[in-house]
């Protein structure tokens, strides 16, 4: 007799048992990562923006006003005031405001909620107000 070499049926369904399980562990690690990858460029953004806002208050002597809001360092503001000498190229590397990682604008308030001079926020990824975790507000004012 010949010896017939193979798998079984069984030893297959056991393989892709297997590899399910592994690639939903690996699938929900990688999934942990996003979500906290999301917060921390959130906060590199709001950092960006602080520091815009630094170098407008600089050249300008005054924050852009809330009606302004943050376009004024991509723009020059039409709205009063309107500053003098502003540079060409904005103040953001671009020409666009960028959005926060779950695709909404960044909340710009003059004064702060703490009475800071300003504080720049984002929702975190349920965009309203509180939250926990990932849903948790990001704000300037923590930074």
């Amino acid at each position: 007799m010949k010896a017939r070499s193979g798998f079984t049926f069984l030893e297959i369904l056991i393989a892709m048992l297997i590899i399910s399980i592994l690639s939903g562990v690996v699938g929900l690690s990688l999934y942990q990562y996003v979500r906290k990858a999301k917060v921390e460029a959130a906060r590199a953004q709001i950092k960006t923006l602080q520091t815009a806002l630094q170098m407008y208050r600089a050249a300008h002597g005054q924050l852009p006003t809330q009606a302004q809001g943050l376009e004024a360092l991509c723009r020059a503001p039409t709205d009063p005031p309107v500053p003098e000498n502003y540079p060409e190229e904005g103040y953001l590397e671009r020409r666009t405001l960028p959005a926060d990682p779950w695709g909404r604008p960044y909340v710009y308030l003059i004064p702060g909620r703490n009475n800071e001079t300003f504080e720049i926020l984002s929702y975190g990824n349920d965009g309203e107000e509180g939250g926990t975790g990932d849903a948790a507000d990001i704000t300037s004012a923590q930074l």
